[in-house]
């Protein structure tokens, strides 16, 4: 597997993509802490950019990258390889690739400009969308051998999580708003990754209180490390799910 991870990755490298995506987050890093150097807004700008781009980013480039590879995974499945140790060596490259281009890219600056608490919950929060939606991309690519019905699949899964489910949220929210929501609130969170990496950001920078009572609940809940463990297992489950059922899907599909 490791000899397999090992020329995936080189692949992976060849086409720069990963370059410009850490450069990328290099450069807007580090802009946004010359144009102020209170950490805590700086964190609150990349939050916008670790919810929205690096899901969609994780989303894409996987998918792009699976059926450009379809050639070597085709190769690798005529020798006496397990599909198993084909697929999770394609998913771990993938997975690696992308963490550490996210890492280096908003790690670097914040080092040098200096971490925090916050710094390091963000940096926490993009590592696990990148493994959520890395899963996500790949259950996409193993549905079908249609690489632009993949795409759309995977565009689905983040339009839905970023954009649409806060819609129903909201909506939820606002037609209940006569009954006390704190707990009907934190299930609907329970099930949208990204309102979980928002939330233990929010909450990380102590600004609870501009999200009214339920923040107040939030907090109460989310605060300490129990709070912490709760949402890291649940976006455990998120990546492990997907790729559960990625990996089966694969082990029986015929290519």
């Amino acid at each position: 597997m490791l000899r397999i991870i090992k020329y995936i990755m080189y692949d992976i490298l060849r086409t720069r993509f990963m370059f410009i995506y850490f450069l990328f987050l290099l450069l807007s890093t580090i802009a946004l802490f010359q144009l102020d150097s209170e950490a805590s807004k700086v964190v609150m700008s990349l939050m916008n950019v670790v919810l929205m781009v690096v899901p969609l980013i994780s989303v894409v480039f996987t998918t792009i990258h699976f059926y450009n590879s379809y050639e070597f995974i085709e190769l690798m499945l005529i020798q006496p390889v397990n599909r198993k140790v084909v697929f999770w060596s394609e998913y771990l490259a993938v997975t690696i690739s992308l963490s550490l281009a996210f890492l280096l890219g908003v790690g670097i600056p914040i080092l040098l400009y200096g971490a925090n608490a916050s710094a390091l919950m963000l940096l926490y929060s993009g590592l696990m969308l990148t493994l959520v939606f890395v899963s996500m991309a790949f259950l996409a690519a193993v549905l079908t051998r249609d690489k632009a019905k993949a795409i759309g699949v995977g565009l689905l899964f983040w339009f839905y999580f970023v954009l649409i489910y806060d819609a129903f949220v909201l909506w939820v929210i606002y037609t209940f708003s006569d009954y006390p929501l704190e707990k009907v609130s934190l299930a609907l969170i329970a099930f949208n990754p990204v309102d979980l990496a928002r939330i233990l950001m929010l909450l990380q920078l102590d600004i609870s209180a501009l999200m009214g009572y339920t923040g107040a609940f939030f907090k109460n809940f989310f605060e300490g490390y129990a709070g912490f463990i709760f949402s890291t297992a649940l976006l455990l489950v998120w990546m492990v799910l997907p790729v559960g059922f990625a990996t089966r899907i694969f082990s029986k599909k015929d290519l």
